[in-house]
């Protein structure tokens, strides 16, 4: 992955960090969160917590039968609003969203907690990723503020999905990257998000194109898009 990476021209600053080399950081945050009363522990089985609208607050005052648990984040009876630079104002309902995870039953941390104490160790600033995530987003956001973390500005930018709406990375048609092509592929993921780029780009090279797509990014055609389709073929 991340020689696929360089190929297409990123770069990174400072070494790459591992999340498996980060448990006691994660443990601390849990344990924060814990000692100001804002976890509880959770019994419930996938069926029962992935109703319609968001945890419903089953386990809040203690779990519902004896054995292993997952710990979730007591969200409070509060609204979260951002400013999204692909999809504008943003205001999520927490109680709507429900108690989010934060470490599983088999005592793995959760993506959300994992995420937010992440970017706070390594002083993020800006955070762009797929539309897929903003849900996320207010979850993180009240993680930030329970924890005493700066907020990153975010950026979600459109899905590239299949013709028919599903997702491209569960189709048949998701094919590893030609690192060999790295500059045409880019080129192509310009154009699907809307930027314009030149024909002859796709003949430069991956950083070539990266330096073109910086100096020439208008984001704000992106705004309020959260997917776009694949051309069929």
């Amino acid at each position: 992955m991340l020689r696929t990476l360089e190929a297409f021209g990123f770069a990174w600053d400072g070494p790459v960090e591992y999340q498996s080399r980060r448990t006691d950081h994660y443990g601390a945050a849990l344990a924060a969160l814990t000692a100001r009363g804002l976890t509880f522990e959770c019994s419930c089985s996938r069926r029962e917590r992935d109703g319609e609208g968001g945890y419903p607050g089953t386990c809040r005052s203690g779990p519902r039968r004896p054995g292993a648990t997952a710990t979730r984040f007591r969200v409070a009876d509060a609204s979260v609003s951002f400013a999204d630079r692909a999809q504008g104002s943003c205001r999520f309902d927490l109680r709507e969203r429900g108690d989010v995870i934060i470490r599983r039953r088999d005592g793995a941390f959760a993506y959300q907690l994992a995420v937010v104490v992440d970017d706070g160790l390594q002083a993020v600033t800006d955070v762009v990723r797929g539309a897929d995530l903003l849900d996320s987003t207010p979850w993180q956001i009240a993680l930030q503020n329970a924890l005493g973390l700066p907020q990153p500005a975010y950026m979600h930018v459109p899905l590239v999905v299949e013709p028919g709406g599903g997702k491209l990375a569960k189709s048949r048609r998701s094919v590893p990257l030609d690192a060999a092509r790295a500059g045409a592929e880019l080129a192509r993921a310009l154009s699907l998000l809307g930027q314009g780029p030149p024909a002859t780009l796709k003949l430069e090279s991956g950083r070539t194109v990266l330096e073109w797509a910086c100096a020439h990014w208008r984001p704000e055609v992106l705004r309020g898009v959260r997917e776009v389709r694949a051309p069929p073929g």
